[in-house]
């Protein structure tokens, strides 16, 4: 298939053009608009071969979107361009408004209008994945998980601008019958990850002699899943998904917040000792606003229908990156001009309307 992958740039999508590129016989359609999380360097390793191209644009500019799909003739989109970061959506949630509603709007009317012109058989095979995130299901107690039955109850702008996407993409289907799948993943980890996100923002931060912030007591519960396990059963869902479900993705790994800086700081402790133990970096500093307690998810179905499971646990994944970030300072340290770890998501959002049309291309 050629697929049209959106954000593949950025973390998660950069790993699934790793993948479509290295380990499958797929040509991938690379569509990013390069903001601060989307760096060329994560796809470097591809951008050479002939199955793949990158073009720098926009979700939300329309006719952008309607040119590409014409010039490239897609036979599968995969929606991952998104913002992502809950700290930033509270301290401005217009732009989480703007990509991830208005965007996968835009996007969706335009894969629909190209699709609707296919011929019956390319009808039939066309497929429009969108990935969206468990926190769109809100908070759960100290029991229970995610299912794909579960009801949205989103609590973060981050989440409820997903959300939003979600339901769009579903009445996309019910309404214009366009061909999707859906699936909403756990927290990623692995390399090339924007060290604005838990883990890689410890390492950096850990690397730097500087303190670890940890949110409230550390009790706050996530399910970690490998990026490039995540990049596997992407590819299985919209290859063999069936059209109209959704399937949930995690990594059966589920640790409190202080669990997963302790765990953190045991690897970096072994494999770049220092004078004393990095826990000693360790700083609880005020909690997040509106901070769900626990995200769990049953991945059961996509085992049972599609036969993915994760290959690395959350020790063999946490090692692979934290030796991935010990290798490469560099990259690091050119990401920190970007962000310098300073804490987000304390401010209160100024209130301004940002327009949800414009900056095309």
């Amino acid at each position: 298939m050629k697929i049209l992958v959106t954000g593949g740039a950025g973390f998660i999508g950069s790993a699934l053009v790793r993948h479509l590129i290295g380990e499958t016989k797929h040509c991938v359609i690379n569509v990013d608009a390069l903001t601060y999380a989307g760096d060329p360097s994560t796809v470097a390793a591809v951008a050479r071969d002939p199955r793949y191209r990158f073009y720098r644009t926009d979700i939300c500019d329309a006719p952008a979107l309607r040119s590409l799909f014409s010039r490239e003739k897609p036979d599968a989109v995969m929606h991952l361009a998104a913002e992502s970061h809950v700290d930033r959506s509270i301290d401005g949630p217009a732009e989480f408004m703007r990509t991830n509603i208005h965007g996968t709007y835009c996007l969706l009317e335009v894969a629909r209008a190209y699709w609707a012109q296919l011929p019956p058989d390319k009808q039939e095979r066309f497929r429009f994945h969108h990935i969206s995130t468990d926190e769109v299901f809100g908070t759960l107690g100290e029991s229970g998980s995610f299912t794909e039955a579960s009801p949205y109850r989103p609590n973060s702008p981050y989440a409820a601008s997903k959300a939003a996407a979600d339901h769009l993409v579903r009445a996309w289907h019910h309404t214009y019958g366009l061909p999707i799948v859906l699936s909403n993943c756990s927290n990623n980890y692995g390399p090339y990850q924007f060290p604005e996100k838990l883990i890689a923002l410890q390492i950096t931060r850990a690397l730097g002699a500087r303190s670890l912030p940890v949110y409230g007591d550390g009790r706050n519960v996530r399910d970690w899943l490998f990026v490039e396990d995540h990049a596997r059963a992407l590819v299985c869902v919209l290859t063999r998904g069936r059209v109209g479900e959704s399937y949930n993705i995690g990594g059966n790994a589920e640790r409190t917040n202080l669990q997963v800086v302790e765990a953190l700081c045991a690897q970096l402790d072994r494999l770049k000792p220092h004078s004393q133990p990095y826990t000693r970096l360790i700083e609880f500093v005020p909690d997040r606003p509106g901070h769900d307690f626990r995200y769990a998810i049953d991945a059961g179905k996509v085992r049972r229908e599609l036969g993915w499971s994760p290959a690395e646990s959350f020790d063999s994944g946490l090692e692979k990156t934290v030796r991935w970030y010990l290798e490469r300072p560099d990259w690091c340290s050119r990401l920190a001009a970007k962000y310098d770890g300073a804490r987000l998501g304390l401010q209160k959002a100024n209130g301004e309307m940002a327009p949800l049309l414009g900056r095309g291309g």
